[in-house]
Protein backbone atom coordinates (compact mmCIF):
# COMPACT_ATOMS: atom_id res chain seq x y z
CA UNK A 1 0.00 0.00 0.00
CA UNK A 2 1.23 3.36 -0.48
CA UNK A 3 0.55 6.47 2.18
CA UNK A 4 -0.03 9.86 2.16
CA UNK A 5 -0.06 12.58 4.28
CA UNK A 6 -2.69 14.91 5.91
CA UNK A 7 -2.41 17.30 8.45
CA UNK A 8 -4.97 17.29 11.26
CA UNK A 9 -5.88 19.43 14.74
CA UNK A 10 -6.39 17.07 17.68
CA UNK A 11 -5.79 17.18 20.97
CA UNK A 12 -5.40 21.26 20.61
CA UNK A 13 -2.39 20.56 18.62
CA UNK A 14 -1.28 19.95 14.90
CA UNK A 15 -0.90 16.32 13.93
CA UNK A 16 1.22 14.67 11.20
CA UNK A 17 -0.81 11.61 9.87
CA UNK A 18 -0.13 8.89 7.17
CA UNK A 19 -3.02 6.69 5.93
CA UNK A 20 -2.86 3.78 3.63
CA UNK A 21 -6.15 1.60 2.87
CA UNK A 22 -10.01 1.99 2.21
CA UNK A 23 -11.74 4.12 5.02
CA UNK A 24 -13.84 1.75 5.54
CA UNK A 25 -10.82 -0.77 6.29
CA UNK A 26 -9.79 -3.01 8.89
CA UNK A 27 -8.07 -0.05 11.08
CA UNK A 28 -4.91 -0.45 12.39
CA UNK A 29 -3.27 2.32 14.55
CA UNK A 30 0.91 2.77 14.27
CA UNK A 31 2.85 4.17 17.29
CA UNK A 32 6.25 4.80 16.36
CA UNK A 33 8.89 4.90 18.81
CA UNK A 34 11.65 7.52 19.85
CA UNK A 35 13.95 8.86 17.72
CA UNK A 36 11.75 8.06 15.02
CA UNK A 37 8.42 8.86 13.01
CA UNK A 38 5.31 7.67 11.00
CA UNK A 39 7.55 7.25 8.03
CA UNK A 40 9.91 4.24 10.14
CA UNK A 41 6.42 2.16 9.11
CA UNK A 42 6.65 2.51 5.47
CA UNK A 43 8.68 -0.39 4.68
CA UNK A 44 5.96 -2.50 6.53
CA UNK A 45 2.95 -0.68 5.38
CA UNK A 46 3.94 -1.81 1.61
CA UNK A 47 3.76 -5.24 2.48
CA UNK A 48 0.35 -4.67 4.17
CA UNK A 49 -3.13 -6.24 2.30
CA UNK A 50 -5.20 -2.91 0.64
CA UNK A 51 -7.92 -4.59 2.83
CA UNK A 52 -6.53 -2.47 5.99
CA UNK A 53 -6.77 1.01 6.88
CA UNK A 54 -3.25 2.28 8.54
CA UNK A 55 -3.25 5.15 10.33
CA UNK A 56 0.64 6.35 11.71
CA UNK A 57 0.74 9.45 13.25
CA UNK A 58 3.92 11.48 14.06
CA UNK A 59 4.21 11.97 18.02
CA UNK A 60 4.61 15.31 19.23
CA UNK A 61 8.25 16.42 18.60
CA UNK A 62 8.64 14.18 15.70
CA UNK A 63 8.34 14.86 12.03
CA UNK A 64 6.20 17.31 10.85
CA UNK A 65 3.95 17.45 13.76
CA UNK A 66 3.95 20.45 16.04
CA UNK A 67 6.88 20.92 18.26
CA UNK A 68 4.70 20.89 21.49
CA UNK A 69 6.18 20.17 24.87
CA UNK A 70 5.97 16.93 26.79
CA UNK A 71 5.18 17.29 30.20
CA UNK A 72 7.05 14.22 31.66
CA UNK A 73 5.47 14.05 34.95
CA UNK A 74 2.49 12.60 32.97
CA UNK A 75 4.84 9.81 31.76
CA UNK A 76 4.31 9.07 28.10
CA UNK A 77 -0.14 10.12 28.42
CA UNK A 78 0.58 13.39 26.27
CA UNK A 79 1.53 11.29 23.34
CA UNK A 80 -1.09 8.71 24.13
CA UNK A 81 -4.17 11.69 24.69
CA UNK A 82 -2.72 13.21 20.97
CA UNK A 83 -2.91 9.32 19.61
CA UNK A 84 -6.38 8.73 21.27
CA UNK A 85 -7.71 12.03 19.37
CA UNK A 86 -7.00 11.00 16.45
CA UNK A 87 -9.94 7.83 16.70
CA UNK A 88 -12.69 10.58 17.06
CA UNK A 89 -11.43 11.51 13.10
CA UNK A 90 -13.59 9.77 10.75
CA UNK A 91 -11.40 11.69 8.15
CA UNK A 92 -8.86 8.75 9.40
CA UNK A 93 -10.59 5.70 10.53
CA UNK A 94 -13.79 6.58 8.02
CA UNK A 95 -15.84 6.02 11.51
CA UNK A 96 -15.41 7.80 15.10
CA UNK A 97 -15.04 5.67 17.50
CA UNK A 98 -12.44 3.89 16.03
CA UNK A 99 -11.39 0.45 17.72
CA UNK A 100 -7.88 -0.08 15.73
CA UNK A 101 -5.23 -2.87 16.49
CA UNK A 102 -2.88 -0.75 18.18
CA UNK A 103 0.64 -1.81 17.39
CA UNK A 104 3.34 0.28 18.83
CA UNK A 105 7.22 0.50 18.78
CA UNK A 106 9.17 0.61 21.66
CA UNK A 107 8.22 4.04 23.28
CA UNK A 108 5.68 3.54 20.96
CA UNK A 109 4.71 0.38 23.19
CA UNK A 110 4.44 2.37 26.20
CA UNK A 111 1.74 4.86 24.41
CA UNK A 112 -0.02 1.83 23.48
CA UNK A 113 -0.53 0.30 27.33
CA UNK A 114 -1.18 3.62 28.13
CA UNK A 115 -3.89 4.22 25.45
CA UNK A 116 -4.96 0.41 26.36
CA UNK A 117 -5.07 2.00 30.51
CA UNK A 118 -6.90 4.92 29.75
CA UNK A 119 -9.40 4.04 26.76
CA UNK A 120 -9.57 0.19 27.15
CA UNK A 121 -12.82 0.09 24.53
CA UNK A 122 -11.38 2.38 21.98
CA UNK A 123 -8.68 -0.59 21.22
CA UNK A 124 -9.31 -3.69 19.68
CA UNK A 125 -5.77 -5.90 20.14
CA UNK A 126 -2.37 -4.60 21.13
CA UNK A 127 0.68 -5.65 19.34
CA UNK A 128 3.83 -4.67 21.52
CA UNK A 129 7.01 -4.29 19.27
CA UNK A 130 10.12 -4.39 21.39
CA UNK A 131 8.71 -2.31 23.70
CA UNK A 132 9.99 0.13 26.66
CA UNK A 133 8.80 -1.78 29.77
CA UNK A 134 5.94 -1.30 32.00
CA UNK A 135 8.29 -0.05 34.61
CA UNK A 136 9.42 2.31 32.51
CA UNK A 137 13.18 2.78 31.24
CA UNK A 138 16.26 1.85 34.14
CA UNK A 139 16.32 2.46 37.57
CA UNK A 140 14.49 -0.69 38.34
CA UNK A 141 16.18 -3.58 40.25
CA UNK A 142 13.23 -7.02 40.04
CA UNK A 143 10.60 -8.15 38.09
CA UNK A 144 8.24 -5.47 39.75
CA UNK A 145 10.16 -2.54 39.45
CA UNK A 146 11.39 -1.77 42.53
CA UNK A 147 13.88 1.40 42.20
CA UNK A 148 17.24 1.35 42.62
CA UNK A 149 17.59 4.66 44.26
CA UNK A 150 14.53 7.00 45.85
CA UNK A 151 15.44 9.43 42.69
CA UNK A 152 15.69 6.75 40.33
CA UNK A 153 18.71 8.25 39.71
CA UNK A 154 20.72 7.08 36.11
CA UNK A 155 17.74 7.41 34.22
CA UNK A 156 15.53 10.52 32.87
CA UNK A 157 17.40 13.30 29.96
CA UNK A 158 21.07 13.51 31.71
CA UNK A 159 21.70 9.96 30.42
CA UNK A 160 21.24 11.00 27.04
CA UNK A 161 24.95 11.22 24.84
CA UNK A 162 25.06 15.11 24.32
CA UNK A 163 27.41 14.35 21.11
CA UNK A 164 23.92 12.33 19.88
CA UNK A 165 22.31 14.83 20.77
CA UNK A 166 23.93 17.70 19.19
CA UNK A 167 24.57 15.41 16.45
CA UNK A 168 20.51 15.67 16.09
CA UNK A 169 19.80 18.91 16.00
CA UNK A 170 22.64 19.45 13.69
CA UNK A 171 20.84 17.00 11.28
CA UNK A 172 24.21 15.16 11.00
CA UNK A 173 23.81 12.91 8.21
CA UNK A 174 27.68 11.13 8.15
CA UNK A 175 28.85 8.17 9.48
CA UNK A 176 32.23 9.63 10.49
CA UNK A 177 31.69 9.16 14.64
CA UNK A 178 30.04 6.45 17.19
CA UNK A 179 27.40 9.13 17.91
CA UNK A 180 25.84 9.99 14.78
CA UNK A 181 22.67 9.47 14.11
CA UNK A 182 23.55 6.99 11.06
CA UNK A 183 25.78 5.11 13.11
CA UNK A 184 23.53 4.92 15.55
CA UNK A 185 20.88 3.42 13.35
CA UNK A 186 23.08 1.05 12.03
CA UNK A 187 24.36 -0.41 15.48
CA UNK A 188 21.20 -0.53 17.40
CA UNK A 189 17.88 0.13 15.68
CA UNK A 190 18.59 -3.03 14.29
CA UNK A 191 21.03 -5.95 14.62
CA UNK A 192 21.92 -6.40 11.48
CA UNK A 193 22.57 -3.02 9.25
CA UNK A 194 21.80 -4.69 6.48
CA UNK A 195 18.48 -5.16 6.90
CA UNK A 196 18.14 -1.55 6.42
CA UNK A 197 18.46 -2.17 2.80
CA UNK A 198 17.86 0.70 0.42
CA UNK A 199 15.39 2.77 3.25
CA UNK A 200 18.23 3.73 5.35
CA UNK A 201 17.97 7.25 4.06
CA UNK A 202 14.15 7.31 4.70
CA UNK A 203 14.70 5.87 7.95
CA UNK A 204 17.70 8.44 8.96
CA UNK A 205 15.22 11.27 7.63
CA UNK A 206 12.92 9.43 10.91
CA UNK A 207 15.83 9.58 13.37
CA UNK A 208 16.93 13.32 12.69
CA UNK A 209 13.33 14.86 12.37
CA UNK A 210 13.43 14.23 16.25
CA UNK A 211 12.77 17.70 17.91
CA UNK A 212 15.70 18.27 20.81
CA UNK A 213 15.83 20.52 23.53
CA UNK A 214 14.61 20.84 27.62
CA UNK A 215 10.51 20.18 26.13
CA UNK A 216 11.18 17.55 23.96
CA UNK A 217 14.57 15.08 23.03
CA UNK A 218 16.39 14.64 25.96
CA UNK A 219 14.50 16.75 28.23
CA UNK A 220 15.69 18.60 31.40
CA UNK A 221 17.68 17.09 34.23
CA UNK A 222 18.53 17.25 37.72
CA UNK A 223 21.27 16.69 39.87
CA UNK A 224 21.95 13.23 42.39
CA UNK A 225 23.92 12.63 45.18
CA UNK A 226 23.14 8.81 43.94
CA UNK A 227 25.22 7.34 41.07
CA UNK A 228 25.36 8.27 38.11
CA UNK A 229 24.80 11.61 39.42
CA UNK A 230 22.09 12.41 37.32
CA UNK A 231 17.86 11.99 38.33
CA UNK A 232 14.99 12.52 35.89
CA UNK A 233 13.70 16.11 35.55
CA UNK A 234 9.97 17.22 34.88
CA UNK A 235 10.15 18.31 31.00
CA UNK A 236 10.95 15.94 27.85
CA UNK A 237 10.89 12.58 26.70
CA UNK A 238 13.39 10.72 28.54
CA UNK A 239 12.30 11.85 31.51
CA UNK A 240 8.65 11.00 30.72
CA UNK A 241 10.40 7.46 29.84
CA UNK A 242 12.12 7.09 33.65
CA UNK A 243 10.66 4.96 35.90
CA UNK A 244 9.73 8.12 38.05
CA UNK A 245 6.67 9.33 35.92
CA UNK A 246 6.05 6.28 33.83
CA UNK A 247 5.02 2.92 36.12
CA UNK A 248 1.52 1.51 34.49
CA UNK A 249 1.99 -2.48 35.67
CA UNK A 250 -0.54 -2.04 38.26
CA UNK A 251 -3.21 0.11 35.63
CA UNK A 252 -2.78 -2.02 33.04
CA UNK A 253 -3.16 -5.82 34.52
CA UNK A 254 -6.68 -3.93 36.38
CA UNK A 255 -7.94 -2.98 32.79
CA UNK A 256 -11.53 -4.28 33.02
CA UNK A 257 -12.43 -5.49 29.37
CA UNK A 258 -8.84 -6.68 28.48
CA UNK A 259 -8.26 -7.18 24.42
CA UNK A 260 -5.15 -9.45 23.12
CA UNK A 261 -2.12 -8.52 23.10
CA UNK A 262 1.20 -9.94 21.28
CA UNK A 263 4.57 -9.14 22.36
CA UNK A 264 7.04 -9.59 19.31
CA UNK A 265 11.12 -9.12 20.05
CA UNK A 266 14.06 -9.98 18.67
CA UNK A 267 16.32 -12.01 20.95
CA UNK A 268 19.09 -9.34 19.32
CA UNK A 269 17.92 -6.33 20.75
CA UNK A 270 20.40 -3.74 22.75
CA UNK A 271 17.84 -0.96 23.59
CA UNK A 272 15.19 -2.60 25.16
CA UNK A 273 16.91 -5.89 26.96
CA UNK A 274 17.99 -7.15 30.13
CA UNK A 275 21.63 -5.69 29.07
CA UNK A 276 20.59 -2.86 27.09
CA UNK A 277 23.74 -0.73 26.22
CA UNK A 278 21.27 2.83 26.66
CA UNK A 279 21.00 1.47 30.53
CA UNK A 280 24.11 3.06 32.48
CA UNK A 281 23.69 0.45 35.53
CA UNK A 282 24.42 -2.19 32.75
CA UNK A 283 26.81 -0.38 31.37
CA UNK A 284 28.42 0.56 35.07
CA UNK A 285 28.62 -3.51 35.24
CA UNK A 286 30.89 -3.39 31.97
CA UNK A 287 32.82 -0.83 33.34
CA UNK A 288 31.93 1.79 30.94
CA UNK A 289 30.40 4.53 33.43
CA UNK A 290 32.64 4.99 36.31
CA UNK A 291 31.97 4.56 39.70
CA UNK A 292 29.21 2.00 39.31
CA UNK A 293 28.60 1.14 43.37
CA UNK A 294 27.88 -3.21 42.13
CA UNK A 295 25.16 -5.26 41.41
CA UNK A 296 23.63 -5.50 44.72
CA UNK A 297 23.46 -1.41 45.12
CA UNK A 298 22.52 -1.06 41.29
CA UNK A 299 21.81 -4.29 39.08
CA UNK A 300 20.61 -3.81 35.34
CA UNK A 301 17.45 -3.46 34.83
CA UNK A 302 15.53 -6.91 33.79
CA UNK A 303 13.49 -5.06 31.27
CA UNK A 304 12.24 -8.28 29.51
CA UNK A 305 11.71 -10.42 32.70
CA UNK A 306 9.56 -7.05 33.78
CA UNK A 307 7.56 -6.69 30.59
CA UNK A 308 7.18 -10.78 30.95
CA UNK A 309 5.84 -10.67 34.38
CA UNK A 310 3.33 -7.92 34.16
CA UNK A 311 1.60 -9.82 30.86
CA UNK A 312 1.50 -12.91 32.81
CA UNK A 313 -0.24 -10.97 35.59
CA UNK A 314 -2.23 -9.46 32.32
CA UNK A 315 -3.77 -12.94 31.63
CA UNK A 316 -3.81 -14.48 35.11
CA UNK A 317 -6.32 -11.57 35.37
CA UNK A 318 -8.63 -12.49 32.25
CA UNK A 319 -6.47 -11.50 29.58
CA UNK A 320 -4.48 -13.22 27.03
CA UNK A 321 -0.74 -12.70 26.02
CA UNK A 322 1.27 -14.29 23.35
CA UNK A 323 5.43 -13.57 23.63
CA UNK A 324 6.99 -14.10 20.32
CA UNK A 325 11.08 -14.24 20.00
CA UNK A 326 12.65 -13.50 17.08
CA UNK A 327 16.33 -15.17 17.10
CA UNK A 328 19.07 -12.68 15.32
CA UNK A 329 16.67 -9.77 15.26
CA UNK A 330 17.17 -6.64 17.49
CA UNK A 331 15.26 -3.60 18.34
CA UNK A 332 12.97 -3.38 15.08
CA UNK A 333 11.22 -6.51 14.12
CA UNK A 334 9.28 -4.89 11.21
CA UNK A 335 11.80 -3.92 9.68
CA UNK A 336 14.21 -7.28 10.30
CA UNK A 337 11.77 -10.14 10.07
CA UNK A 338 9.05 -8.32 8.54
CA UNK A 339 7.33 -11.57 7.01
CA UNK A 340 6.76 -12.75 10.66
CA UNK A 341 5.86 -9.39 11.94
CA UNK A 342 3.01 -9.21 9.19
CA UNK A 343 1.91 -12.66 10.11
CA UNK A 344 1.62 -11.26 14.07
CA UNK A 345 -0.43 -7.98 13.06
CA UNK A 346 -2.73 -9.64 10.78
CA UNK A 347 -3.52 -12.27 13.06
CA UNK A 348 -4.56 -9.84 15.48
CA UNK A 349 -7.75 -8.98 12.93
CA UNK A 350 -9.75 -10.67 10.31
CA UNK A 351 -7.54 -9.92 7.46
CA UNK A 352 -6.73 -13.32 5.86
CA UNK A 353 -2.26 -13.61 5.53
CA UNK A 354 -1.67 -13.63 1.67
Amino acid sequence: METEQRTVTANGITQAVRVAGPPDGTPVLLIHGNCSSAPFWEPLIRRLPPTLRVVAPDLRGYGDSATAPVDARRGLRDFADDVAALLDDPTLFGVSNARPVVVGHSLGGGVAMQLLVDHPHRVNAVLLAAPVSPYGFGGTRDLTGTPTTPDFAGTGAGTANPDFVARLAAGDRSADAPASPRAVLRATYVADPASLGTDEDLLLDTVLSTATGDDNYPGTAVPSENWPGTAPGERGVLNALAPTHFRLADELVAVADKPPVTWVRGDADVIVSDTSLFDLAYLGSLGLVPGWPGEESCPPQPMIGQTRAVLERYAAAGGAYHEVVLPGCGHSPHLERPAEFVAELLALTTVPAA
